[in-house]
C-alpha cells in the first residue's frame, strides 16, 4: 500500500483527510497487486509485471512440492535475492552484501577497523572459515584481535569493492612501514660508519629538509621508504646529511694494519653470503621455496620480521610479491661460506651402494649434514642427502659424480 495522507483543519473546525495516490498506486490499494495492469489502454502486461506474476506462479508450485516450512523459506530467500545477500548482526541489524560475500566482506561493511582486525567468524554460533560464502538470513559474528592485519590472500575471495580497496590500502601501508624501518636501519648504519651519532643526525626536520631539497620528496618518512625500497642508496643520503669534511676524510685512502684488516673481515662475515645494497650486516633469509645458491640470479624482498627474503629470479613467488618491496641483492664472494642443499637419489636397493655414494661425496670434500634413506616395494631405494656446498657449480659437480655410481637411477635437487 502506497499513499500520501494529510489532514486539513477548515475555518469552521471541521477536519478533512486527503489521500494522494497515482492511478497505479490506487489500483493496487483497491484491487490488489495483480489488479492494476488490466486497466492499461492496450490490455497488455508490462514485461516487469510478467516476470513478477511468473515468479508468483512458480512460488505456488514450489509450495506444493516443499511441505517443510524451513525448506520453503530457504528456497524463497535464495530466489528473492539472487544478486544480493541479506545477513544480520548479533544485534539484529540487517546488512546487504553482494552475492557470494564472505565474513570478511561483512566485517568491512560493519567498520574498516573491524575488517582490518578480523581473525575469524561465527555464522549462527558455529565457527566458519573466512572464505565461507554467506547466505541470506545468516547471523554473523566477527572475531577480532587488536594487533591483527589484513592478509593478501583475502583478495582472492572477498566480493565487495569496498573490502578489496580497504585490504589493498592496508597492505600498502604495512609494506611502506616495513620499508621505512629498513630505510632507517640502513641509514643509521651508514651514518655510524662515519663515526657520527644517528640520533643526532637523523632529526626529523634535518632529514625532511634533505628529502625536499635534494630528492624532491615530501618528508623524512618518504625518504626512509625510498631507501628501504632500494630506490635511493643510504650512502647517497648520508653524504647529504653529514659534513663534507667527514665524507672526504672517510673516503681518503688509509693504511690499515694486518690485525685491523683481519678484524674487519671477521666483523663483515655474512653467513648467507648475500649483500643488500652493498651492505653485509642486514638480516637476510634465503627462501625455502627455491633454495637459492651462489651462482643463481637472485632478488630480495622486504618482509616483516625476517629482514630481506632472497629468492631466485625464476621463483614463482617473485611474481606474487609486490614490486615496490623489491631490493637489489647480490652474492658476496666468500670461499668459507657453505649452504645447505638437498639431493634426491633414486637407486637400486642393493648392499654396499649407500656406502659407495657417501664415499664419493666425502672424496669431494662435501659434508653430508643429514641423510634419509628408505626402500620401496619395487626393489628401489630413495636417498635424501642434505649437503653443505659452496655454490651452484659445487652442487652440479656432486650430482654428476653421483650419477656415475653404478646402480644410481636418477639424481635431482629438491
Amino acid at each position: 500500500y502506497q499513499s500520501l495522507h494529510t489532514t486539513v483543519v477548515c475555518l469552521d473546525g471541521q477536519q478533512v483527510e486527503f489521500q494522494i495516490r497515482t492511478r497505479e498506486m490506487h489500483e493496487i490499494a483497491e484491487g490488489g497487486i495483480a489488479a492494476h495492469w488490466k486497466y492499461k489502454e492496450d490490455g497488455s502486461i508490462a514485461t516487469t509485471d510478467k516476470e513478477k506474476f511468473q515468479w508468483l506462479r512458480e512460488l505456488i508450485d514450489l509450495q506444493k512440492d516443499l511441505k517443510d516450512p524451513a525448506e520453503f523459506l530457504e528456497s524463497v530467500k535464495l530466489d528473492l535475492f539472487a544478486t544480493d545477500v541479506y545477513v544480520f548482526t548479533p544485534n539484529g541489524d540487517l546488512i546487504e552484501l553482494p552475492y557470494g560475500s564472505t565474513p570478511v566482506d561483512f566485517a568491512y561493511a560493519i567498520h574498516t577497523d573491524v575488517g582490518n582486525k578480523c581473525v575469524g567468524a561465527k555464522v549462527d554460533d558455529r565457527i566458519v572459515p573466512l572464505d565461507y560464502q554467506l547466505r541470506s538470513g545468516d547471523t554473523v559474528t566477527v572475531l577480532t584481535r587488536p594487533n591483527s592485519k589484513p592478509k593478501r590472500d583475502w583478495l582472492q575471495f572477498v566480493k565487495s569493492s569496498k573490502s578489496k580497496a580497504k585490504i589493498r590500502h592496508e597492505i600498502k601501508l604495512d609494506q611502506r612501514d616495513q620499508a621505512i624501518h629498513l630505510g632507517v636501519d640502513l641509514l643509521t648504519r651508514e651514518i655510524e660508519k662515519y663515526g657520527f651519532s644517528a640520533n643526532k643526525m637523523l632529526k626529523p626536520d634535518d632529514v625532511t629538509r634533505v628529502a625536499i631539497d635534494k630528492f624532491n620528496l615530501k618528508n623524512d618518512k618518504s625518504l626512509f621508504a625510498q631507501i628501504g625500497y632500494g630506490k635511493i642508496t643510504a650512502s647517497n643520503v648520508a653524504k647529504k646529511l653529514l659534513p663534507k669534511e667527514a665524507i672526504l676524510k672517510e673516503e681518503a685512502p688509509k693504511k690499515e694494519g694486518i690485525l685491523k684488516q683481519i678484524f674487519k673481515k671477521v666483523k663483515q662475515r655474512n653467513k648467507t653470503g648475500i649483500t643488500v645494497g652493498g651492505h653485509t650486516n642486514i638480516l637476510v633469509t634465503l627462501g625455502k621455496c627455491c633454495s637459492p645458491l651462489p651462482g643463481d640470479t637472485v632478488t630480495g624482498f622486504i618482509t616483516r620480521g625476517r629482514g630481506v627474503m632472497v629468492h631466485r629470479r625464476d621463483c614463482a613467488k617473485v611474481m606474487a610479491n609486490d614490486p615496490e618491496r623489491r631490493v637489489d641483492v647480490s652474492w658476496k664472494s666468500a670461499e668459507d661460506i657453505f649452504h645447505s642443499a638437498k639431493l634426491k637419489i633414486v637407486s637400486v636397493d642393493k648392499p654396499g651402494l649407500l656406502a659407495d655414494m657417501t664415499k664419493r661425496i666425502s672424496a669431494m670434500g662435501i659434508n653430508i649434514s643429514q641423510a634419509n634413506i628408505r626402500s620401496t616395494h619395487d626393489q628401489k631405494a630413495v636417498n635424501i642427502f642434505t649437503l653443505d656446498i659452496r655454490d651452484r657449480d659445487h652442487l652440479e659437480q656432486a650430482k654428476r659424480t653421483l650419477e656415475k655410481v653404478k646402480g644410481v637411477i636418477s639424481v635431482m635437487k629438491l
